[in-house]
């Protein structure tokens, strides 16, 4: 349970991060912001500090951030009451205007709308470099069982540690040595220390282990601050690169076969892994939250309506027309777009909790 709260409260500071970027680039470029909030809603309270309202809310997930003039002009304009030539004239010249979105030049509204995206990734890389400076104790962990195997027939489960082994050769020299004799696997999971009987295979094919187990090993050795934050910087890039790849397969297999790429999971099957993982160490957990900062970077990024990149997008597209996009427009496009990420996240949930039954 206490792995949960963590994984919860770190997930929420990592959705906060990424407002409080758009919120203190508006802030540096002088823009009027109406509301960052704490939480979402139902609301519990409000400060009001300057031009800013800052909320708390009973929903602890993030956060958000209401930047002025987001909407655009013309919806400014509709809630204005008398004269519609007259006021649009009165907004844009306005002292007030200059500190309203919709009248900042492009690359402005571009470093607001992608300072959410670098945050993220400043928040990945940090904790990634903070694995490395820390080290993390060497694991040998299951990944996988082969069907009908001597380690399936006992029950021996993928995420099982193995205790005793740090590395793979050598609990590998181990099942060689007692073949067809019966031998004791010690594995933690859940915490709990588990033995388990287990006899051999004589013979192997070649796609087959004595046993039939996956190795996998885990852990490494502290580094030295400097080291760790460039080895933390490359293993971040080469991450956002994969993740990059990752996610336009997804979307190319939901396209081409309408089904979700294995392996990938949702909300659910977050807080599930990331319990595992907290199993094995503290460290590791710490590194799961960097990779989820990392993809949060990386999804945000993607040229898709309802996210940082489709609004990105928007603003390239209007620098090149040299108008406004259409807001209707604008807003049917984040509308479907929103629609399509519900589904998707509805669909990846669906998915873990049938994993879990």
């Amino acid at each position: 349970m206490l792995i949960i709260i963590i994984v919860i409260v770190g997930l929420s500071l990592l959705i906060l991060g990424h407002e409080a970027g758009h919120f203190l680039v508006a802030k540096l470029f002088g823009l009027k912001v109406d509301e960052f909030g704490f939480g979402f809603p139902p609301r519990i309270g409000a400060i009001k500090k300057g031009d800013t309202e800052y909320s708390f809310n009973w929903l602890p997930f993030g956060g958000f951030v209401k930047i002025s003039g987001e909407r655009g002009a013309f919806a400014m304009q509709d809630e204005m009451k008398d004269g519609a030539a007259k006021q649009k004239d009165a907004l844009q010249n306005s002292d007030d205007a200059k500190h309203l979105f919709f009248n900042q030049p492009a690359w402005k509204k571009s470093l607001i709308v992608l300072a959410g995206v670098f945050i993220n990734f400043i928040f990945g890389w940090i904790l990634l470099s903070a694995v490395l400076m820390v080290g993390t104790p060497q694991t040998l962990v299951i990944s996988g069982i082969q069907p009908d195997s001597p380690a399936a027939q006992v029950g021996i489960m993928a995420g099982d540690v193995v205790k005793d082994y740090k590395d793979s050769q050598s609990f590998i020299n181990y099942v060689n040595t007692y073949r067809g004799q019966q031998i004791t696997i010690a594995v933690l999971r859940a915490n709990k220390k588990i033995n388990f009987t287990v006899t051999p295979r004589v013979t192997t094919s070649p796609d087959q282990g004595a046993v039939g187990v996956q190795l996998e090993e885990g852990g490494s050795p502290r580094e030295a601050p400097l080291p760790a934050i460039w080895d933390g910087l490359q293993s971040s890039v080469i991450l956002f690169g994969l993740t990059l790849v990752a996610f336009w397969q997804l979307i190319a297999q939901l396209f081409q076969h309408a089904s979700l790429l294995p392996g990938v999971v949702g909300p659910v099957g977050i807080v599930g892994v990331a319990e595992e993982t907290g199993k094995i160490g503290l460290m590791y957990l710490v590194q799961l939250l960097g990779i989820i900062s990392i993809n949060l970077a990386v999804v945000n990024l993607i040229p898709f309506p309802a996210l940082d990149g489709g609004r990105f997008l928007m603003v390239v597209i209007e620098k090149i027309k040299g108008s406004a996009v259409p807001e209707k427009f604008e807003g049917w496009v984040n509308g479907v777009g929103f629609a399509m990420l519900l589904i998707l996240m509805l669909l990846l949930t669906v998915r873990d909790i049938r994993g879990l039954i």
